[in-house]
């Protein structure tokens, strides 16, 4: 046989019937430039935006900053002077200032992640924004450069039989000159944006330096303005229980006779309230005496008014106030009365005697407030300090009192002396930081020669900040002058940073450089590179139409060889020529089987392999795969068994044939490499295995519990036989696993499970068996022969499915295969009318009980769900023995139970004694005297015919064969309890195609003589009128109405005219003769009283990878049927067409 197809990818030319395909130019070598320039761009742009909002927003945060240091230092203050108007003892003062500072540090902390946080979400969504304006513009720019440096680039159409080699060699110069155009303009571009790479690091060193000095002057300012505030608030705080104090001295002194306070009371009041003064060294009260009043004075006091030395003073232990001289005689004086004992020296001392106390208490009086002094040596101290006066006024002075007023009602001054240095000492010391700077304090009223308070003589380092500091004197002005100890440290990150983007740049150019180098490179491969892609894409084609043609060409012979055997087998054979005719046939059943193996994998690996979505029937499906193996089942002595669990529905929407595949491949294998103990196919719903121990399935449950009793048990499977561990075979699946895995409300997903006890497949193996043609061993082609190719396709399926598969194996013990599908749920109204008569069937035995006497519970278990099926009430019983004895105590006792039937496994009939046996037909017998017609039948479950069936012919009432399957039963059922009619199997299937092809009116339309006598034969067995015409030309005379075909079967590959133009120009014949009985220029009288002409139609095809159903509905077909007929797919496409579905 010549198979007409040609390869013609190697001749440079395409196949005739190639379909249309774009192909750019290989002259789109621009591409890669412009995306590099873009690239490039693109970085060096948003490195600067970087920076740009970098600096940008740290400005920002530097004022932010400000603003809050500021606002917490009032909020400081005030809190410092309420705390310190009410507090006890110096302790408190001392953990305030320790919580303040604390505080700051927190706030500083708290600042700069708020302030990082705020720079980060400011800068991403800069940049962002920039990437999405690159994006943008980098589009427009490759739309330019693709029409400024390729102006040739453009699509082309190859047309059936374009010399597209040719084109290519014409646009290969182009192409090549303007690669190397680019090159050269992308080199010159690179080294100049390198150039813009080390001038942008270096200014990055500069931006970077920059913002490393001031973020120092800014940390400087705010340590250096945190000292002066804190100094500032202290001191304010002394001032104003001084300030107190002189009101004290006024209420109780001046306004009270005799005055309330002596020098006694003063100085244990003061000492005991020096706590509340902790920055003052002393405090003294000085009464104001007129001159007229001096002798007076000094008579009461029993001292002498003293001049205050204005030298440097004596150290305290050489200080002796009596050898002072006495006050020079002058209009007023301010002798000292009262004072702390610290500063007891200074009793009788004349402070107005003094320049700077003079000036103070001038002043003092005058303007109602407190003064200082300029910075002047402590007497015996000999440290800068300053005095800070209150006038004491009676208490009739009036609070809106003139300057003149005050300085009449003033009856004395009250003075305390600051030590600087000791104060400022004391301030520093509480702060954690004060080792980091150093800090000098100044006196500024002169600007010209300020004078310093304290501070130790450090060298200029360059950086400073002053803090100006109020002490209440608006006439006084003061300066904290501060300096970092240290020198200023490299701006390491500004070095690495510059020296980062320098590498980086030198790295991307490096990187470019050697990109544009191997793009050039690449560029000339690209040419080659598209010659053997459209070669690949014409091998790709034929071999599509290869395998098409093969399939064609290969299954029209068979559809010849297994028809004529099948007339062959209907006529009168011996018994040696039956034998023959059925081993030719079956041969040849599976040489279409192996063609269909490698045509689906063929269809899977192109892409090409649609599942349908209809509604079906799980447990018909299921029912079909156990008729389709049964015999192999029982040939080799094993157990095979299906199970489908309460919970799944029984109508789903899918694609049945799949599934049935699916399901044919994991039993084939099983029983091809079982040759001892079961096979069992179990569905359940994948929700159940993730469910409670309690909840699970009963076959599941006792699955879990065989596993968790260990080895040591004996095996409570289906045979006996131990079995591997099904619940490792799903671990892996994502569905079953995953917490978070979520399904539609309407799809189930169902948990199928293939288990058996045969050979096993080696560890090694396991991980290859679903690639395609392998095998776990390459003995196994040998001993078991096959293709190694049907479980790849399973796994494709299931995917295709939406599903997982997986497998857990154990040499020498067996194998269980599972795997996941999606399906929809599906009603019965969409099943056709053999479900219904199905149905019909199963009210028949409505309401029967049965008891299932089984010591394996997995068997009853599937026992039980089979005459569930029917509508049958189960129970179940280990033991023959304990099943007689139930029987006879329920009968004894006239208990409503009633079994109609007895079901015994013929494991359980051999292992009872004769004893047990004669009860049982006792009860057999007793219930037949009853009721004749009412009986108790009893029914053996064997695996294989037993010998000794005619000795139990008395005692039991039929054999039921397993594997167990609903037709066998329900025929069993019947003739044992006289109920329903039944018949034959095969009489069945004959006498449904014979009812629907009986009378039939079939036109064969095929070119090949022998496919139109195999047509013929097989449809004519069924009682169809059947005519043959070769061509669809023919066809057209044929179905040319008005006609009397009933439907048409119709090859697609025939000379001058195909099957689908055929079929198309038929519809438009009868479109346009519907289009003029509804116009009524033609009557339906005419046309044999049809109202409405649509022949149905069916494709006959024996390409079945290019066969869907899709193609075929397009060009007004109603269906197909593949070479060679078989019966099941004959019968479902008939009872479609004719209107049974």
């Amino acid at each position: 046989m010549a198979l007409n197809c040609k390869f013609s990818g190697f001749n440079d030319n395409l196949p005739a019937n190639t379909k249309p395909k774009k192909v750019r130019n290989s002259n789109g070598g621009w591409k890669w430039w412009v995306k590099l320039l873009l690239l490039f761009f693109w970085v060096f742009g948003s490195i600067i935006v970087f920076l740009w909002v970098l600096s940008e927003t740290k400005d920002d945060a530097s004022s932010r900053r400000k603003e809050k240091i500021s606002g917490l230092w009032e909020e400081q203050a005030r809190i410092f002077r309420e705390q310190f108007n009410v507090s006890k003892n110096l302790h408190g003062l001392t953990s305030f200032f320790y919580k303040a500072d604390q505080a700051i540090l927190q706030m500083k902390v708290h600042w700069k992640c708020e302030e990082n946080c705020s720079k980060l979400i400011i800068c991403l969504m800069k940049i962002c924004w920039w990437v999405m304006v690159g994006i943008i513009v980098g589009c427009r720019i490759s739309g330019f450069c693709g029409k400024f440096w390729s102006p040739m680039q453009k699509e082309v159409q190859l047309q059936p039989q374009v010399q597209l080699y040719q084109w290519q060699k014409q646009q290969q110069p182009h192409s090549q000159g303007s690669s190397k155009v680019s090159a050269m303009w992308m080199r010159k571009l690179l080294y100049l944006l390198v150039l813009g790479g080390i001038a942008l690091s270096i200014w990055l060193f500069l931006s970077m330096s920059k913002n490393v000095v001031l973020r120092r002057k800014e940390t400087l300012a705010n340590m250096c303005d945190e000292r002066a505030r804190m100094l500032q608030d202290q001191f304010n705080v002394s001032m104003n229980h001084v300030h107190a104090l002189a009101i004290l001295v006024s209420t109780f002194h001046h306004g009270k006779l005799p005055s309330a306070i002596d020098q006694k009371t003063f100085a244990e009041y003061t000492e005991r309230t020096a706590f509340e003064r902790p920055l003052t060294s002393g405090v003294a009260y000085a009464l104001k005496v007129l001159h007229s009043e001096r002798e007076e004075f000094e008579k009461k006091h029993g001292w002498a008014i003293k001049k205050m030395e204005m030298v440097d003073q004596s150290p305290v232990e050489d200080y002796i106030p009596e050898k002072l001289d006495s006050s020079p005689i002058q209009d007023e004086y301010a002798p000292v009365i009262f004072s702390q004992e610290t500063v007891s020296h200074i009793i009788s001392i004349d402070m107005m005697s003094g320049k700077e106390d003079r000036e103070n208490i001038l002043r003092a009086r005058a303007s109602g407030k407190g003064v200082l002094t300029s910075p002047f040596k402590l007497l015996k101290s000999n440290h800068l300090g300053v005095v800070l006066t209150f006038a004491v006024y009676n208490t009739d002075l009036p609070p809106t009192a003139t300057t003149e007023q005050r300085i009449e009602a003033a009856e004395g001054y009250l003075g305390a002396s600051y030590d600087v240095p000791s104060l400022v000492e004391k301030l520093l010391h509480q702060l954690a930081s004060k080792q980091t700077i150093v800090v000098n304090v100044y006196d500024t009223t002169n600007a010209t020669a300020p004078i310093k308070m304290y501070g130790p003589n450090v060298a200029d380092i360059g950086m400073m900040h002053i803090s100006n500091v109020d002490f209440g004197d608006p006439l006084r002005r003061h300066e904290m002058h501060c300096r970092f100890k240290e020198k200023p440290p490299l701006p390491w990150m500004a070095i690495t940073s510059s020296v980062g983007a320098l590498v980086i740049t030198l790295l991307v150019g490096h990187i470019f450089y050697a990109a544009i180098n191997r793009i050039e490179k690449v560029e000339d491969d690209y040419n080659e590179m598209m010659k053997l892609k459209v070669q690949a894409e014409a091998a790709d084609v034929a071999k599509s139409q290869f395998l098409a043609t093969v399939s064609h060409e290969i299954r029209t012979p068979m559809n010849g060889v297994l028809g004529m055997l099948q007339m062959l087998m209907d006529t009168e054979l011996d018994e040696t020529q039956q034998d023959y005719a059925l081993t030719a046939h079956a041969s040849g059943k599976d040489l279409i089987s192996l063609i269909n193996e490698v045509l689906d994998q063929a269809k899977i690996e192109s892409g090409r392999l649609e599942l349908e979505a209809v509604s079906f029937d799980l447990h018909a499906v299921l029912d079909n795969v156990l008729s389709l193996f049964c015999a192999k089942a029982r040939k080799k002595g094993i157990e095979f068994a299906v199970y489908i669990s309460g919970r799944v529905p029984e109508i789903v929407i899918g694609d049945p044939g799949r599934f049935r595949q699916i399901i044919t491949n994991l039993v084939g294998n099983s029983i091809k490499f079982t040759e001892r103990g079961h096979v069992l196919v179990s569905v359940h719903l994948a929700d159940e295995v993730t469910e409670r121990q309690e909840e699970v399935d009963e076959v599941l449950k006792q699955h879990m519990e065989l596993v968790q009793n260990g080895k040591e048990t004996s095996y409570n499977t289906l045979s006996g036989y131990p079995v591997v561990d099904r619940w490792k075979s799903w671990e892996n699946f994502r569905s079953l696993s995953c917490e978070n895995w979520t399904e539609a409300s309407d799809i189930i997903r169902l948990l199928v499970t293939v288990e058996d006890t045969g050979v096993g497949i080696p560890h090694d193996a396991q991980n290859r068996i679903f690639q395609p043609f392998m095998q776990a061993d390459s003995s196994t082609s040998r001993t078991y022969g096959g293709t190694g190719i049907g479980l790849s396709i399973s796994k494709c399926l299931v995917e295709l499915m939406d599903g997982e598969i997986g497998v857990v194996s154990e040499p020498g013990m067996g194998s269980t295969f599972t795997f996941t599908v999606a399906f929809a749920k599906g009603h019965l109204s969409t099943l056709d009318t053999k479900w219904y008569q199905f149905k019909s069937v199963i009210t028949e035995f409505l309401g029967l009980q049965a008891l299932v006497v089984d010591g394996r519970s997995i068997r009853a278990e599937v026992t039980r769900y089979h005459l569930q099926r029917l509508g049958i009430s189960v129970e179940t019983s280990i033991s023959l023995e304990m099943a007689c004895s139930y029987i006879s105590n329920t009968c004894n006792a006239g208990l409503m139970t009633h079994f109609d039937m007895v079901l015994i496994d013929e494991d359980a009939w051999s292992k009872q004694t004769s004893r047990v046996l004669r009860c049982l037909i006792e009860l057999r017998q007793n219930g037949r005297e009853r009721s004749p017609g009412d009986c108790l039948k009893i029914f053996l479950l064997a695996t294989s015919s037993p010998t000794e069936l005619d000795q139990l012919k008395s005692t039991i009432d039929g054999v039921i064969m397993k594997p167990l399957c609903l037709s066998m039963m329900t025929t069993c059922f019947q003739q044992a309890l006289g109920i329903g009619e039944w018949r034959q199997r095969d009489g069945g299937k004959i006498s449904s195609l014979r009812s629907l092809l009986s009378g039939k009116h079939i036109l064969v339309v095929d070119d090949n003589v022998v496919n139109r006598r195999v047509a013929t034969g097989a449809l004519k067995k069924y009682g169809a009128i059947v005519t043959c015409v070769e061509s669809g030309k023919d066809a057209l005379g044929m179905l040319q109405p008005p006609h009397k075909f009933d439907t048409c079967f119709m090859d697609l590959q025939m000379p001058e005219m195909d099957g689908f133009e055929a079929t198309r120009q038929i519809r438009c014949i009868e479109n346009r003769v519907n289009e003029e009985i509804r116009s009524q220029v033609a009557s339906a009288e005419m046309l044999e009283n049809v109202v409405q002409w649509h022949t149905p139609i069916l494709a006959m095809t024996a390409d079945v990878i290019q066969a869907t159903q899709e193609d075929y509905m397009k060009c007004g077909m109603d269906g197909y049927v593949s070479k060679p007929f078989e019966e099941e797919q004959l019968y479902s496409a008939m009872a479609h067409i004719f209107g049974y579905g």
